[in-house]
């Protein structure tokens, strides 16, 4: 069929998933408990990819990457998915940012911050959400950038920007424009050095109980360079938009990684443990959870590939052409996620929701996807107005010809 693993992804793709069951969910453990031994562990767990070819598939060859084409890398990205701790082991998980950076930071920037990204000597993080503002309508951030004597004076506060705390700069999102601009070029992004004076990290905030390094920083009049601007003065939502568009088929996939894990966990489950004289595969009520998530997991992964192959093919590129798609797929792969992961849990019944397994850490982490990258009803809406504006100009929405 047209969305089969080609044959020449096969190889890295299988070495990739060889590595992540061998290696990586093995030291699972370890690495949730965080500290010196997982810091080690994880160097280790870089270090094996670096000489095994396995390193940054997904950058570009100039940049010290594997070079992967975009469609071959979403394949790949399905095994990597199957950890947290995959894209880290990997050299992928600062993918989004140094493509950013490769498409807009100039000569400086690069040489401070792209070319050590990509050999994992630094950590990038990204500010866009704040509290008290609905992320779902960034036009109402209110962190400001003035430009001063040269220098980008920058004040506000965000939150949820993931690694602030172990990250060597931040791009920040910030309102740089003055009032009457047209609120989508009206903010801009900036590279904020996380050692600039001013720059306070607050707290890490816990999502659902886990401490994921989700940090909310106050910005006190924090000084940058006027080179430190991140492409056009502002066109920051444009950026965003090259950023998130591809990056959401990626989460997707490795949604469709952490499905897979618990579809396997479940089954297993199902053949090992046996109640009422017979074995639990065997019962009707639990062979639905086996039906329903094999439909929803196959479902998703072919809108999910369906939606990359469109990016991938698109005269514009970066997605502008597979909005519908992207946000089909975000929330389709999101909401199977959570169905999945919780019948494992089911299934599993008391120890499910133990650490003996790694469902409830997934479950914690599939809830915060319906949210994290816009919550599902913005994808809903836009979707849906999308497809009604071709009908309300005569038109309408084959599927086939789609």
């Amino acid at each position: 069929m047209a969305f089969d693993i080609p044959a020449s992804v096969r190889p890295v793709r299988d070495a990739v998933h060889a590595f992540m069951t061998e290696r990586v969910e093995p030291a699972e453990p370890v690495l949730r408990r965080g500290g010196g031994e997982a810091a080690d562990l994880v160097a280790g767990l870089q270090r094996e990819a670096k000489a095994e070819g396995l390193w940054a598939l997904g950058h570009p060859k100039e940049l010290g990457g594997g070079g992967l084409p975009f469609l071959d890398y979403v394949y790949v990205n399905e095994v990597q998915g199957r950890s947290e701790f995959g894209q880290l082991a990997l050299g992928t998980y600062t993918l989004q940012d140094s493509l950013m950076l490769h498409r807009h930071a100039g000569a400086e920037q690069r040489e401070r911050f792209l070319e050590p990204l990509v050999r994992a000597e630094i950590n990038p993080s990204f500010a866009m959400t704040e509290p008290g503002i609905s992320g779902s309508d960034p036009t109402q951030l209110t962190t400001t950038a003035t430009l001063e004597d040269g220098e980008w004076v920058i004040r506000g506060r965000k939150w949820f920007t993931t690694f602030a705390n172990r990250a060597a700069y931040t791009t920040v999102m910030c309102r740089t424009e003055p009032e009457g601009t047209s609120p989508y070029l009206s903010f801009s992004m900036i590279l904020v050095p996380t050692d600039t004076p001013g720059y306070t990290i607050v707290r890490d905030t816990p999502v659902l109980g886990l401490d994921g390094g989700h940090c909310e920083v106050l910005y006190d009049e924090v000084r940058v360079p006027e080179g430190n601007l991140l492409g056009p003065r502002g066109h920051g939502f444009v950026i965003a938009q090259e950023r998130l568009g591809p990056g959401r088929i990626f989460h997707c996939m490795r949604f469709l990684g952490q499905a897979q894990r618990a579809f396997d966990l479940m089954c297993a489950r199902l053949h090992e443990r046996t109640a009422f004289g017979e074995p639990l595969y065997k019962k009707q009520l639990l062979q639905q959870h086996v039906f329903d998530s094999y439909a929803e997991i196959q479902s998703a992964r072919l809108l999910t590939l369906q939606a990359a192959h469109k990016i991938d093919s698109g005269e514009q590129g970066l997605g502008a052409e597979a909005r519908v798609e992207i946000g089909v797929v975000k929330v389709v792969a999101a909401r199977m996620l959570n169905n999945v992961v919780d019948r494992a849990v089911q299934v599993h019944g008391a120890e499910g929701l133990t650490d003996d397994t790694p469902l409830g850490h997934m479950y914690r982490h599939a809830r915060a996807g319906r949210i994290f990258d816009g919550p599902d009803e913005v994808h809903v809406t836009t979707t849906a107005r999308r497809i009604l504006k071709e009908y309300g100009k005569g038109g309408n929405w084959e599927f086939a010809l789609r």
